[in-house]
């Protein structure tokens, strides 16, 4: 089955979102809830990095590889689709190995169920 990752748009979502579940590591923070008129075929994920982190091009890379993990933990793991994800990306993403961000990755999204 081929899903597709769809951004978050209203700030409703988004505050919905923050009020919701939270997992935390150290290298971000998941916040994760069901949200009314849901799509339940396409998978609500939103990727945010602060500005602190840099500027626009470090920011754009850590989105890139979120998402390209999270197209990885698609095909290889059970992701509830039935709840709507906001990622909050830390300082640590970006200097951290590939590898270890996406297991950390991995396991936060099988422990949500």
């Amino acid at each position: 089955m081929k899903t597709k990752i769809v951004a978050l748009k209203k700030n409703e979502d988004f505050k919905s979102l923050l009020k919701g579940k939270k997992i935390s590591n150290k290298y971000f923070t998941i916040f994760f809830n069901k949200i009314l008129n849901k799509d339940s075929n396409n998978l609500n994920v939103s990727f945010v990095t602060k500005k602190k982190i840099g500027n626009a091009v470090k920011r754009n890379k850590i989105k890139r590889r979120l998402k390209n993990m999270t197209n990885d933990a698609i095909k290889k793991i059970s992701i509830n689709f039935n709840y709507s994800y906001l990622v909050i990306a830390r300082n640590k993403v970006l200097s951290d190995e590939y590898e270890n961000i996406k297991k950390t990755l991995f396991t936060n999204f099988e422990r949500i169920k």
